[in-house]
């Protein structure tokens, strides 16, 4: 089964090239360099992203205490910004860490579909519709952080696949996680916690949950840069910080403890939730 990572390695690169291709298309005659505040979020989140930590929720938070773009183009903006790092971790982490391939594929052609329909989805929302489901969202993920803190997420002596039930499970699941993506909630603690209850080994959650996310990311985006719903200069400070950033964190620092930091990005992420569903309850 060798054979079918190789075609997984070509296939995103693949996807990654279109992905750059079209966003070079949709940005001509628009592009207007990063600031610095812009690219620093893009540094941390797909630093820390790298860890396992996710990175659309710390990004919600971060730009909610900056007022950075419009709530109507958030969705867009995390899909789009963070593609380019997500397909670097995914080519890192699947050479790195053993799954079965068959497993790894099903899993992402799960999750793919599910963004290609949640996206056509969001992308058409009004920007109060967003407002309440990403706040929704993000009260989700901080949940899903301190549950995956708590020690959620698979044992070091799961499986390195799914048979049966459990696989037909983890495609339903992987599905719905897909199609929460494009609302802006991350697939990574979500992910975790799906493999682990399911009984694999926690490593394994790194491979399909980043392969998962380098896939649906670009077909998604394709959608938010069709109709408009992303931000350009923001979305393209996450991919020129965010790449370099996953590099360092994979290939040079190699290992961290991150659990104080899921902590802290625990209360960030409701301080943001509750900024969110307040500008949606005054119309802002």
């Amino acid at each position: 089964m060798e054979h079918a990572k190789t075609v997984l390695y070509v296939l995103l690169a693949v996807f990654g090239a279109v992905f750059v291709g079209a966003f070079a298309r949709a940005s001509a005659g628009a592009w207007r360099w990063p600031g610095p505040w812009q690219l620093l979020v893009g540094v941390v989140t797909d630093f820390f992203d790298t860890w396992g930590i996710g990175s659309f929720a710390p990004t919600t938070a971060l730009y909610r205490a900056r007022r950075t773009i419009d709530d109507r183009v958030l969705p867009g903006t995390l899909n789009v910004g963070h593609t380019l790092p997500t397909i670097a971790q995914a080519f890192i982490y699947t050479v790195a860490i053993q799954v079965d391939p068959m497993t790894l594929i099903l899993m992402i052609a799960a999750a793919v579909a599910g963004a290609w329909i949640g996206a056509g989805v969001v992308a058409s929302w009004p920007k109060k519709t967003i407002q309440i489901g990403m706040g929704i969202a993000l009260v989700v993920a901080a949940a899903l952080f301190a549950w995956r803190n708590l020690g959620s997420g698979g044992t070091v002596t799961g499986t390195t696949d799914l048979q049966g039930v459990k696989l037909a499970l983890g495609l339903v699941g992987n599905f719905v996680l897909g199609a929460l993506m494009t609302l802006g909630i991350g697939l990574y603690a979500p992910c975790m916690i799906l493999v682990g209850l399911l009984g694999m080994n926690a490593s394994t959650a790194f491979p399909i949950m980043m392969g998962s996310c380098a896939f649906l990311m670009p077909i998604s985006s394709a959608k938010f840069v069709q109709k408009g719903a992303y931000s350009l200069r923001p979305a393209l400070a996450l991919g020129l910080g965010g790449v370099p950033a996953v590099l360092i964190a994979a290939l040079i620092v190699k290992s961290m403890n991150v659990d104080a930091m899921r902590w802290l990005v625990v209360g960030v992420v409701l301080i943001a939730a509750a900024m969110m569903l307040r500008s949606a309850s005054k119309g802002e």
